[in-house]
């Protein structure tokens, strides 16, 4: 069955009936299996092998807990039709999982290529497309031919954003309403997310709810983050916030969402605090959509106050026929290329902002995203900070200045050790030559024999002992 059908049958629309679950991550995975209540969790895609399963994910599978990949790589808001082999893993991880469904994000993620005749260039992070009706037609032609490659229903997510799109033509509830209206595909919700985007855009999220077409949400994300300097960071390493909770409580006053799930991705708290994040999240969702009266229950002190009369859980049918797809012609894909690589250009290379930006706000974007890059390679490569130190940060956000990321963030950890190595750094000679070993290591073209992997183990605790 392709992704254009409906997912395995639950209540209402067809869409799997998933309840509550977390976001499975590995630094938590032990706490998952001990907290009661998860009856399902996200893997995100791109760290899952088919292969290779988690022992933690196969324990969670055996006792009836079902997973969902979440990819992050594809794309489908990009100029550029999604990547065959790109779309065959997260079919393949689908599969291993035995998932009732996929999930992807409206974003871009990378630009340039053929389309502008330009290096490509990856963000590293999850980027806004426009809001117009050339971006919608490619961004619909994306998401059908991804359906048609998954095995089972794809559903996409809306994105946390600290920059808008000048000349913009759709709010975001009506962009969604006509993705879905012209491909049937399902929705994914974060109401942390729209909560960023009321703070960063000034956007209603109120607003959003009635506009979207509630009845093709998939399932529901909810996230913690914090406010610095009047910009809201969607961390995913803080609590889960008041606000974010009263805008759970307006879509659940419209729907009763097939599921709901925390993420927490970084700074992970114990789990008697994620037990009670998730507590918080059900008492939202179960006390119900509206009183006898029909008004909407109060949702507590925050942000989004009851304001018109409850829909309940009135849906209408997610069409089974969607309406046929505007091809969006290689004119209007190229446009729109080089629209994407001029703004990634001025986020990760330093070139000027395009005309219509918030100037001010790139520079936030620019930051944030050089910040990910040195957590996210500290990350996969922890020998980095280890042998440079207190200088690690400092080190790597001055190269992010002047090399974007080009190959994913394993590549950039090479890239940043070459790029010090070859500048004569670190200083230390014990360092340095500590990582020219740990370069050297991953960067050759084949793996060192086992008489060159014996001497460097020598080599590494010689230094190590000094």
């Amino acid at each position: 069955m392709n992704g254009n059908g409906n997912g395995t049958p639950g209540k209402g629309n067809g869409t799997p009936q998933l309840g509550m679950g977390i976001g499975w991550r590995p630094e938590i995975a032990d706490a998952i299996e001990g907290l009661s209540g998860v009856d399902w969790v996200e893997a995100v895609a791109e760290n899952i092998c088919p292969g290779h399963l988690p022992d933690a994910l196969v324990r969670l599978r055996k006792r009836g807990v079902t997973v969902v990949p979440h990819g992050v790589s594809l794309g489908l808001g990009g100029a550029d039709r999604p990547d065959v082999q790109r779309l065959a893993d997260l079919a393949a991880r689908a599969e291993a999982l035995g998932a009732p469904l996929v999930t992807e994000h409206i974003a871009f993620v990378r630009a340039g290529g053929a389309l502008t005749a330009s290096p490509v260039l990856e963000a590293g992070h999850l980027l806004p497309v426009p809001r117009t009706w050339d971006a919608l037609r490619v961004l619909c032609e994306n998401v059908r031919i991804a359906q048609d490659a998954l095995p089972v229903p794809l559903a996409v997510e809306n994105i946390a954003a600290l920059i808008s799109w000048p000349d913009e033509e759709l709010s975001e509830g009506q962009f969604l309403a006509e993705l879905v209206e012209r491909t049937g595909v399902r929705l994914l919700i974060d109401v942390a997310n729209l909560h960023t985007n009321h703070v960063n855009r000034g956007e209603d999220p109120v607003k959003a709810l009635d506009e979207l077409p509630v009845e093709a949400i998939a399932y529901v994300h909810v996230a913690g983050g914090l406010e610095r300097d009047g910009v809201w960071h969607d961390t995913h390493a803080h609590p889960v916030t008041r606000p974010v909770l009263d805008i759970l409580a307006e879509l659940r006053a419209r729907v009763s969402p097939p599921g709901v799930l925390l993420e927490r991705d970084d700074d992970f708290p114990p789990a008697a605090e994620l037990a009670g994040e998730l507590t918080a999240i059900r008492e939202t969702i179960t006390a119900g959509p509206a009183t006898a009266g029909g008004d909407r229950r109060p949702v507590g002190a925050g942000a989004y106050a009851p304001k018109t009369p409850a829909q309940g859980d009135a849906r209408r049918d997610v069409p089974e026929t969607p309406r046929p797809v505007e091809t969006a012609g290689d004119g209007v894909r190229a446009r729109i290329a080089l629209e994407q690589v001029a703004l990634l250009s001025s986020l990760v290379a330093g070139t000027p902002a395009p005309e219509g930006f918030d100037a001010r706000r790139l520079g936030v974007q620019s930051r944030a995203l050089a910040a990910k890059r040195a957590g996210v390679v500290a990350k996969i490569a922890p020998e980095l900070p280890e042998i440079l130190g207190a200088g690690y940060r400092a080190a790597f956000l001055a190269y992010a200045q002047i090399r974007p990321m080009r190959g994913g963030y394993r590549r950039d950890a090479l890239d940043f050790a070459e790029h010090l190595l070859i500048g004569g750094r670190p200083e230390d000679a014990a360092a340095r030559r500590r990582l020219t070993l740990w370069w050297e290591d991953r960067a050759a073209p084949r793996p060192p024999r086992r008489a060159t992997r014996l001497v460097r183990a020598a080599t590494r605790a010689v230094l190590v002992r000094k």
